[in-house]
């Protein structure tokens, strides 16, 4: 191993760490998280001295002691170090649900409507991000690369600057950045606009998102310049320049394939078959949330019911919806949305052993879903707008027998990688997306299993990996091979002598 002088430790930053915390009792049970950024990012940490900064999830204080041991042991089992930081319940509240989830996340996925601008959540979210960068100023050095991840972070540079620290950073929005006319409905839109140039290095989705974004800054009263052409382009102010690029993320398309094929899969896989005995299984996978377009989605199937009696005792439409925020209105008055429609399907079309909708309110658990993605002969992936959309790629990664049929909305990030052999669809378009639904049932089988074919050959060849090695190319000149085994950062420098970060 080389020492911890070695220059450029990666450090990852997002605003939540890399794994969950629940307290049981008077202890604290701590577990790897999963999902596709943890797997994706943590091939450039482990070993390697990495590090990963961010909130613990929970606003529970946790004493310096078993915090350390916690922190420590988690660290070693997973192989680079993670860092807390501690934020409070009134923080987690105005900056996180408030400015994030109340201010960007409605204007940035097009819905300005359902925006609250409240201007106690932008001082808020300032604030915390100071709090961040003050725990990446602690447990950093000049010549570490720091990449920030999404909307929750953007002024992070900008905070480091102002506390003196000077770090190379970089920057990846995992959600759609919007059109001027949506953008500049922010107050704090120039603010927000200098954090992003504060970054060394930005990089959004789609190419439609970093026109966007150019077309913000055009409206800026600084003069910048564009140059360049290709997935990475400059930007110049003055003296500054800072790289812009388009990188659309990917999934673990490998170990996808793998557990498809595992004994426990294919034992679900045929548990579900006996259930679910019809022709043609149809299936939605989302979060609860107003983005995902699950209503419009219900709405086409009914209509697609009402329009093709030949559907009728032989399609099933499975519906899997993650509870997520029901404590705000909104959520709470789109669950209630949702159910009210899958009972009034169900009510005008069950037929004794046959109902149109199975729903599902619950997480599934990823092989189970896995099983679910093989059984579906039909995905139905139908956002109003989404910066990727990583289901459309999981469930064709786990169609090993290329026989299945993708309906991707034109508003997903994963449309501009999937348009020529998914079914692409306008999701405000219902009568458009229920006769999509019977192309899709009654597609021959020679068409269906050539469009999956050629969409798993292209998610094989960019996957979450392949995504990974282009930002660090592309921010940095270097791939992941360039950076050496290193011991782990000390555990000393983690937790301020208060306990908090």
């Amino acid at each position: 191993m080389s020492n911890l002088k070695d220059k450029n430790r990666f450090i990852i930053v997002s605003n939540r760490l890399p794994i969950k915390m629940e307290k049981e009792a008077n202890s604290w049970r701590v577990s790897p998280s999963a999902g596709g950024l943890v797997s994706a990012l943590s091939p450039i940490l482990k070993n390697r001295g990495g590090i990963w900064i961010g909130w613990t999830g929970t606003t529970e204080r946790i004493g310096l002691r078993p915090c350390r041991e916690i922190l420590d042991n988690m660290s070693k089992e997973i192989g680079y170090r993670i860092f807390p930081v501690m934020l409070t319940e009134n923080e987690v509240s105005l900056y996180y649900y408030g400015l994030s989830n109340e201010i960007i996340w409605p204007l940035f996925h097009d819905l300005p409507g359902l925006a609250n601008f409240d201007p106690t959540y932008w001082r808020a979210y300032r604030k915390v991000n100071e709090k961040f960068a003050r725990a990446v100023a602690r447990h950093s050095r000049n010549e570490d690369l720091v990449w920030v991840h999404d909307y929750q972070l953007i002024p992070l540079a900008q905070k480091l600057k102002e506390l003196g620290i000077e770090r190379r950073c970089f920057f990846f929005l995992h959600i759609p950045f919007p059109s001027p006319d949506i953008f500049m409905k922010m107050p704090w839109r120039y603010e927000l606009l200098s954090d992003l140039l504060e970054y060394e290095f930005i990089a959004f989705q789609t190419a439609q998102d970093r026109r966007n974004f150019i077309s913000c800054l055009n409206n800026m009263p600084q003069k910048l310049k564009t140059s360049g052409r290709g997935p990475v382009i400059e930007v110049t102010e003055g003296e500054k320049k800072i790289k812009v690029a388009y990188l659309p993320i990917s999934i673990d398309f490998k170990s996808f394939t793998r557990m498809a094929t595992s004994e426990k899969v294919c034992a679900m896989l045929k548990d579900y078959k006996k259930k679910l005995h019809r022709k043609t299984v149809i299936l939605g996978v989302d979060r609860l949330d107003y983005t995902k377009g699950i209503p419009l989605r219900l709405k086409a199937f009914q209509m697609a019911l009402e329009k093709y009696p030949q559907l009728h005792e032989n399609v099933t439409l499975v519906q899997i919806v993650v509870p997520s925020r029901e404590e705000v209105l909104a959520y709470s008055e789109l669950k209630n949305n949702i159910e009210t429609l899958v009972s009034s399907i169900n009510g005008t079309f069950t037929t004794p052993g046959w109902v149109p909708v199975h729903y599902m309110y619950h997480p599934v658990p990823r092989e189970e879903l896995v099983a679910l993605y093989r059984l579906a002969d039909v995905a139905l992936v139908t956002p109003l707008r989404d910066g990727m959309n990583l289901v459309a790629k999981e469930y064709c990664a786990c169609k090993i027998d290329n026989d299945g049929v993708l309906i991707l909305s034109e508003f997903a990030g994963a449309a501009a990688q999937m348009y020529h052999h998914a079914l692409i669809v306008n999701p405000y378009d219902t009568e458009r997306m229920a006769d999509l639904i019977l192309k899709a049932v009654e597609m021959p089988t020679k068409e269906k299993k050539s469009r999956m074919r050629n969409l798993r050959k292209k998610l094989k060849e960019q996957d979450v990996f392949w995504w990974v090695d282009n930002f660090l190319r592309a921010a940095t000149g270097k791939a992941l091979v360039d950076f050496p085994e290193k011991e782990l950062p000390p555990i000393l420098y983690a937790i301020s002598p208060r306990g908090r970060s």
